[in-house]
């Protein structure tokens, strides 16, 4: 299966959802191929510290970045039981690409107005590459949700609105650990001290890509 993290607006912790989602894809037993195709490079980084601090990684990371990216994935995708696109926040020939391809577009908004607004926009652009991929399945969550407050409630009820996406209900806390873990190189699965809630908001996304919906891919 080939997963996109993707999105119009960028800062809202996609590179955090692929990698994380990478680790646990791999500790299943999958062959896993996480591609980095944004031009910041984040997941290539997180990766390289990894390489830097001998931590054992059983999956692959590359870059690819504009058109090469489907016809390298097409190539390569037989070679795999999972692919993990993480593409910037931004509407590139990238994220067309990645999109083109997927079988699942898993689309991060932190509980904003600016993060929702983008949200018709999104829509024109999934609407635009629906034609090139008719099986393409597309789903929102709230990422870095307030652990107080409506906001989170107010924006997964917009969500749920449209029609053209669905709507992920368990979402992902704005938890330091999060960063902790990165900055090693690691998922929350990985670290030594477990923090108990970010690992169970991540195996929630885990089950609701891989487990609920797998047998529609």
């Amino acid at each position: 299966m080939i997963l996109v993290v993707g999105g119009i607006k960028g800062g809202t912790g996609k590179t955090t959802i692929a990698t994380n989602l990478a680790v646990m894809r791999s500790a299943s037993g999958k062959k896993v191929l996480l591609v980095d195709a944004d031009e910041q490079k984040s997941t290539s980084i997180w990766a390289n510290q990894r390489d830097v601090l001998e931590i054992e990684t059983k999956w692959s990371t590359i870059t690819l970045v504009g058109k090469a990216l489907r016809s390298q994935l097409e190539r390569m995708r037989a070679d795999y039981d999972d692919i993990i696109i993480d593409v910037g926040g931004r509407e590139t020939t990238s994220l067309r690409a990645a999109i083109s391809i997927a079988d699942i577009c898993l689309i991060p908004f932190k509980p904003r107005s600016l993060d929702i607004w983008t949200l018709s926009d999104v829509k024109a652009l999934i609407a635009e590459m629906r034609p090139a991929n008719p099986k393409l399945k597309v789903f929102a969550m709230i990422n870095q949700a307030d652990s107080k407050g409506s906001d989170n409630e107010g924006s997964i009820n917009i969500l749920q609105e449209c029609e053209e996406i669905k709507c992920i209900d368990s979402t992902i806390g704005c938890r330091k650990s999060f960063a902790n873990a990165a900055s090693d190189g690691l998922g929350v699965v990985e670290m030594k001290i477990i923090d108990k809630k970010a690992t169970q908001e991540i195996q929630d996304l885990y089950e609701v890509l891989y487990n609920k919906h797998m047998s529609d891919v």
